[in-house]
């Protein structure tokens, strides 16, 4: 056995074995948030806090000071926030991203001698001890920091150094709020500990988190049956969009479309002459992803579709499909962006087992991916030059996620305001990790989720976990692609509850029309999903003016969210107790408070309920003294409530739903009372 002479001895320790400080104190961890350790950015928008928090603590008993440092990456100094402790080691700083972009941020903390001197000195001068000496520590520490100050600071603080000196009749001096602001000015921060990761911030517009969205067909607008709609069509639809309040216009493929292997009306596998084809099946000889259907008319006509839409304050949205038909141009002009199967054919896409013999998917795999993801990046520029800045990305989770992390990444470089909506309705962790990749917004499973505990366990877990830092929800209670057995079966009073629940449990919702308010709810076939008569294969005409559209409805649940911002966010959703499992009950508000808005849903289509709902009224800063007012802002019906605990029964044959903002009570000076 070696002795620790000759351990000591062969291991020869040098310097370099040392930390490379080791007088650093202080421990940085469970720094909060980060997502996988920092590999991934979290996300918010222009205005919108960053709120970090961390725990920090040394050895010992002194004193500990913190910064939360952050910078937009163009900007080559930090700027910090002061940290401060909330309770058991655990600190909070804040900071606000004002421009669009990445932002870094990390915390800083460091032993504070003047602290840890202002501390004890207070203590034995409350145990009325001599202080003598601890003064003169004190004025020496005060003069290091006048030598690191400017020259009117460093006189101040000079000033309190000679007075401590002078002695302990003094001593409340050290005490002042004054001469703590000016030590924290100018602490050298000795031997400060850095957290281990520098972390990012992902800031879009406001869009990205308050956005009302509408799905159309272009080539069913025309006003006439039978005849395939054109952009002017469509130009003459935007008022009526308009007029129902949303600001988004999702169009979907607008890519001339292939003949080869066309699916006729209901997904059939032949198609008739006059069969249009699935816009999703694209290209053809008129051009690919960068073309336009000659029927709907002309790129001119598509800008001009543009500007009138954003005149009317609605924001075209695109949808990316990168897949081909067999008559794409790269066919032809790069078959290697192909996977053949063994006869020579190319492999079509499947889901076993659906089939889709109409479409090419590309071969990510090719050894010239880098050439088809230049491509893919030269097309969505393309479409960014025509003025569109949002894209609903059709089934990204079927092609890698290094391609959309990559260009994402290069689109937001130039153009930060571009918004990708992930339409990936797959796996969580799949979605999720598709958020974190650099997806704007993401499609979720509320479509399916329509009882009390599904809708409040999925969303407390979008809204109050970590999840909420990276993934923004986009609700649809329907697309193409999904009517569910709930819209299916539950008639009009389904419609009207799935869209207050989208349109207040989630700042970002869509709907697919007109078949929503229209409210057309044929399957395919008993158990499908598909519509029938799907305007996936055939151009549909629709009766805008029908007696029995949701659209007079749709606008006023539209002019709600405009009218009130705690519908505008997503953080703020919390559930409250109601005795009827088939009532479902929420709040939402503005940070101040001065917005109160309590959702109250009947999710039972076909039968009138009724039950308690319990509020925490303290918390919603209302008094449980005094009676307070609820507006139904649906029916603009008034109800004067008392108490935490109140009625309320809802026909869903007349309305199933009650969006109320809570009034309190305001006395004026001459003892007149009303709501506010």
């Amino acid at each position: 056995m070696q002795s620790v002479a000759e351990v000591l001895r062969n291991r020869a320790i040098s310097a370099e074995q040392f930390p490379a400080e080791g007088r650093q104190r202080v421990v940085i961890e469970r720094l909060s948030p980060e997502i996988d350790c920092g590999l991934f950015a979290i996300k918010r928008t222009i205005s919108e806090p960053v709120v970090v928090e961390a725990d920090i603590f040394a050895d010992g008993h002194d004193a500990v000071s913190a910064v939360l440092r952050f910078r937009h990456l163009r900007q080559p100094d930090w700027d910090e926030a002061p940290m401060t402790l909330v309770e058991n080691d655990r600190w909070r700083g804040t900071f606000t991203v004002m421009e669009l972009g990445t932002y870094e941020y990390t915390v800083l903390a460091w032993v504070d001698r003047y602290q840890t001197w202002a501390r004890d000195l207070r203590k034995r001068l409350q145990a009325e001890q001599d202080v003598s000496v601890d003064l003169l520590i004190g004025a020496e520490l005060i003069e290091a920091a006048a030598a690191r100050a400017g020259e009117a600071d460093g006189e101040l603080l000079r000033s309190y150094a000679a007075r401590l000196r002078e002695g302990q009749e003094h001593a409340e001096l050290a005490l002042e709020p004054e001469l703590a602001e000016l030590m924290a000015r100018y602490d050298d921060r000795p031997f400060a500990s850095q957290y281990q990761r520098t972390l990012r911030v992902t800031v879009d517009r406001e869009r990205a988190r308050f956005s009302t969205w509408y799905e159309m067909f272009p080539r069913s607008c025309a006003p006439e049956p039978g005849r395939h709609g054109t952009f002017r069509d469509c130009e003459a639809r935007l008022p009526y969009i308009a007029g129902m309040g949303f600001d988004v216009l999702y169009l979907p493929p607008i890519h001339p479309i292939g003949r080869t292997n066309r699916k006729g009306r209901n997904n059939t596998l032949v198609a008739g002459p006059d069969d249009p084809g699935s816009p999703w099946a694209i290209g053809a000889g008129d051009g690919g992803h960068d073309a336009i259907n000659p029927a709907l008319g002309t790129l001119d006509d598509f800008r001009r579709f543009v500007e009138r839409a954003q005149q009317l304050g609605i924001e075209v949205a695109l949808d990316l499909a990168f897949q081909c038909s067999p008559d794409h141009p790269y066919v032809r002009q790069h078959p290697e962006w192909f996977r053949r199967r063994p006869d020579g054919t190319v492999q079509y896409a499947e889901n076993p087992p659906k089939k889709y013999q109409d479409i090419y998917p590309f071969d990510f795999e090719t050894e010239h991916w880098r050439e088809l993801w230049d491509e893919l990046k030269r097309v969505v520029l393309f479409w960014v030059q025509q003025g569109i800045r949002i894209f609903r990305v059709d089934n990204p989770h079927t092609k890698p996620f290094r391609f959309w992390e990559w260009l994402i990444a290069e689109i937001k470089r130039d153009f930060p305001e571009t918004i990708f909506l992930s339409e990936a309705f797959t796996r969580p962790k799949v979605m999720y990790h598709l958020a974190k990749l650099g997806f704007t917004q993401s499609y979720t499973y509320f479509a399916w989720r329509n009882t009390k505990w599904e809708l409040e366990q999925y969303f407390t877990e979008l809204t109050q976990t970590e999840v909420r830092e990276y993934f923004r929800p986009n609700l649809w209670p329907n697309t193409p692609d999904i009517l569910t057995e709930y819209l299916q079966h539950g008639g009009r009073p389904s419609f009207i509850a799935r869209l207050v629940l989208a349109a207040t449990l989630g700042a970002s919702y869509g709907i697919y029309g007109p078949a929503f308010e229209l409210c057309e709810h044929v399957p395919l076939a008993p158990g499908s999903e598909e519509y029938l008569n799907s305007e996936k294969y055939e151009i549909r005409y629709w009766d805008l003016e029908a007696p029995h559209s949701l659209a007079p409805l749709i606008a006023r649940v539209n002019r709600i969210r405009r009218e009130n911002p705690a519908l505008q966010r997503d953080w703020n959703l919390r559930f409250h107790p109601v005795d009827n499992p088939e009532l479902i009950a929420y709040t939402k508000t503005t940070d101040d408070l001065s917005n109160v808005i309590l959702t109250v849903v009947n999710l039972d289509p076909y039968h009138t309920q009724s039950g308690w709902v319990t509020l925490p009224l303290e918390d919603l800063n209302v008094d449980p003294l005094h009676p307070y007012q609820v507006h139904d802002l649906l029916s603009d019906s008034r109800y004067l409530w008392h108490g935490s605990t109140n009625y309320v029964e809802l026909n869903p044959q007349i309305l199933p739903a009650h969006i109320f903002r809570l009034r309190r009570r305001v006395r004026t000076e001459h003892d007149f009372e009303y709501y506010l």
